[in-house]
């Protein structure tokens, strides 16, 4: 790929914002996911606890990280945009024994899309999963992380996942 197709270099390759002043404000939607492997003792444990530990309800927790992180992704992301986000939802559940499933949704009616808000808030959401289990193993592997929806503007997208 060449570099001026990089929308966050300008001609000389130096670092820029995108700029999306001259853009229209539509409703941008995004779904990422990521997936999260408990090694046996963790989801042992979980299951004999309720997935709460001495810090609270895991998931309760994990959304309300991924949530708070989602809505500051331009703090952690340099060129991100400060998009005001008009939903975050995280749900994660437990896939059999040893897998939690953490999915992020996002939407805005802005000029840019979603999908960092989405990516990073799973992100989150999964480390902190991570953060209150790591007393009982520290090889929880947090896998996969990827966007599996992008809608809005003028692009969209869907992974192969949500095709089939």
């Amino acid at each position: 790929m060449p570099f001026s197709e990089f929308t966050h270099l300008d001609k000389s390759s130096s670092p820029q914002m995108v700029d999306v002043g001259c853009k229209v404000s539509t409703e941008r939607r995004a779904l990422a996911r990521t997936i999260i492997e408990l090694p046996q003792e963790v989801a042992e444990a979980l299951d004999c606890v309720g997935m709460r530990s001495s810090k609270g309800s895991i998931f309760d927790v994990a959304v309300i990280a991924g949530t708070q992180a989602a809505k500051k992704t331009a703090d952690l992301i340099p060129l991100c945009h400060l998009i005001p986000l008009d939903s975050v939802n995280i749900k994660l559940c437990r896939k059999g024994a040893r897998r939690i499933i953490v999915e992020c949704r996002v939407k805005a009616t802005h000029k840019t899309g979603v999908e960092m808000e989405a990516l990073v808030g799973c992100s989150v959401a999964a480390l902190t999963v991570y953060d209150m289990c790591k007393a009982l193993s520290h090889e929880i592997v947090i896998g996969e992380t990827k966007l599996i929806e992008k809608t809005g503007g003028k692009s969209k997208y869907c992974s192969e996942e949500t095709k089939a």
